[in-house]
């Protein structure tokens, strides 16, 4: 079993096949997540993927691309590309409502906001 803070180990941003195995790992969602609020672009990255295919969690393209938006500011460029193509789905409103997201998540931590 893979806890909290394991999976970095398993999945970056560069290898995300292993991400296959956990298609509907709720608990592996939520510890991705604590990784990406903390700022750690490649676990933002893999947020972005999950809701992007609702991998363990409910499919949602705003959710998606305010991830990503949060990890492409910090550099990630396949983060930049995927989230284009998540933009294809999305209304001009939804784009904004996600942007507003991204500054949200990247406020949460103190850390993850000095970064900028």
């Amino acid at each position: 079993e893979i806890g909290t803070g394991d999976w970095s180990s398993d999945v970056c941003s560069s290898d995300l096949s292993e991400l296959a195995l956990y298609r509907n790992d709720p608990e592996l969602a939520r510890a991705i997540e604590e990784s990406a609020l903390q700022g750690d672009k490649n676990a933002q990255y893999a947020l972005g993927l999950i809701y992007a295919e609702g991998r363990g969690v409910q499919y949602n393209p705003i959710e998606s691309y305010a991830w990503l938006t949060a990890a492409s500011l910090q550099g990630d460029k396949d983060a930049l590309l995927l989230r284009s193509m998540i933009a294809e789905v999305l209304s001009e409103d939804s784009i904004e409502e996600a942007e507003e997201r991204a500054g949200i998540l990247m406020m949460h931590e103190d850390g993850f906001a000095d970064q900028h």
